[in-house]
Order: C-alpha cells, then structure tokens, then sequence
C-alpha cells in the first residue's frame, strides 16, 4: 500500500486567495498553467509563442496633435486625450474609451486643495477620482482644459431637437 507524505488536499482558490476571481464568470489564475503553456512552446520550438507567453508587449500609437488634459498628485492621476480618459490610484487604473462614456464631471471644493473628476457611464456607474492640487488656482486652469478636450473629442450622442416651423395656412 502506498502513503503520500503530506497533505492530500488541493490548495484552496477562489475570492478568498485572489481578489479578482469571480465565481462562475472567472477561472482562478494558477501559475500551472502558465507553466504549462510555456514547456509546449519550449518544446514545439515556436519561439513566438513563448515570447508571447512571457513577456506582454504594449503597442504604442502616435501621439494626436488634439489637446491633452493630465493632472496628477502623489496619488492619482487622470489623463484625457484623443484615446479617452484614463484614471489612475496607487496601483489601480481604468481607461474608458470615448464610445464608453456618458459624461464627465467637475467639481472643485469651496475649502481645501482636491479637485474632484468624475466619469460617469451610459450603465449608470460613476468613476471619481480627486487629485490634490499645490494651490487652488489650478482649479480653473484644469477646468479650461478638461473642456478643451472634451469639446474636441467627446461627441454627445443624443441629437439636438431640430425646431419646428409652423406649417403656413394658405
């Protein structure tokens, strides 16, 4: 009769061990798999796959000569340019593209130094973010171009209602 020496049970998965799992909509994130996937192409010689595998690469785009709004802290940062809005905290991030927002918002305090942005979706979620400015006469200046942008590539979906002339009586 054989013994195994040690635990027999798997090692637990799930929310409680990674914070991004999400039950029946993500599979848990194990290195197995990576591991696994990186002997086949090790093996198969493809030297593509393995390079895919192990290092991800980001495409670069050219630079729009449109205008462009960051603003940042020690903290948080927000970026607006021709891509869309893209927020930043410690080590969180989101990018909305500019099909994916349905409005943005500012708010500057009547006291203090944080200005507060806002994205807000079409599915009704909200996205604040404040930034500390070093004084409050950065308020207006990030207003003026945070409009800027947004004049230039934010495109409001809903027409404007066209007037109707009345129709003339003979």
């Amino acid at each position: 009769m054989e013994q195994r020496i040690g635990s027999s049970s798997q090692p637990l998965e799930g929310a409680g061990f990674d914070p991004a799992f999400i039950p029946g909509l993500t599979s848990p994130v194990s290195g197995e798999a990576e591991e696994a996937r990186a002997e086949e192409a090790v093996e198969a010689d493809e030297p593509a796959a393995e390079a895919a595998v192990s290092e991800e690469t980001e495409v670069a785009e050219e630079p729009a000569d449109g205008p462009v709004f960051e603003a940042a802290d020690r903290r948080a940062k927000i970026v607006a340019d021709h891509q869309g809005v893209r927020l930043s905290l410690d080590d969180q991030a989101c990018e909305f593209r500019w099909d994916e927002i349905g409005a943005v918002e500012t708010e500057s305090p009547r006291f203090g130094k944080r200005f507060t942005i806002t994205v807000h979706t079409p599915d009704r979620r909200w996205y604040p973010i404040e930034i500390e400015a070093t004084s409050r006469s950065l308020f207006t200046e990030w207003d003026e171009q945070l409009d800027k942008v947004l004049d230039t590539y934010f495109e409001d979906e809903t027409p404007a209602p066209e007037k109707e002339e009345p129709e003339e009586t003979p």
